[in-house]
């Protein structure tokens, strides 16, 4: 399966399910009651979240997430789909979120395997919010600078 720049994250040396397991295990963590389904035809994971309890970290536009995740060569790749837009005012926090996730799920895929696998962000990760739409000066640039 060709996913083309829709990629936010991918994971080289473990696979799709344990890549899920560690998204799905942070955003409890933080808050949100998750969802994760198994699907077969294409083979994927979707991992929902739904925020559960209030934290000053999370922007609002943050309340409901939507990962999709497909095995790739080796590895893994997460799709953020949801949220697709976030205002201008709350782009600040999502971006301090998106940051906090990325890092946490390269110390977990790290530590957890060994140093053996590890988490890679593609040449142009893409965030659904970050693409420019006429009239938005700020949608424009990455979503988080590299860590």
């Amino acid at each position: 399966m060709v996913e083309g720049n829709g990629d936010w994250l991918r994971a080289r040396g473990i696979g799709r399910e344990r890549f899920a397991g560690y998204l799905a295990e942070y955003l409890g963590s933080i808050g949100y009651q998750v969802e994760r389904v198994e699907t077969t035809e294409p083979v994927g994971t979707r991992v929902k979240g739904q925020l559960g309890r209030m934290s000053p970290s999370v922007p609002p536009a943050a309340s409901a997430l939507e990962f999709r995740l497909y095995p790739t060569s080796g590895g893994a790749a997460i799709v953020w789909e949801a949220p697709r837009e976030v205002p201008l005012d709350q782009r600040p926090r999502m971006d301090r979120l998106v940051r906090e996730m990325e890092s946490h799920l390269e110390r977990a895929v790290h530590t957890e395997s060994h140093a053996t696998a590890k988490v890679v962000r593609p040449p142009t990760p893409h965030l659904p919010w970050t693409t420019a739409t006429a009239g938005d000066p700020g949608a424009t640039g990455p979503a988080s600078a590299p860590l």
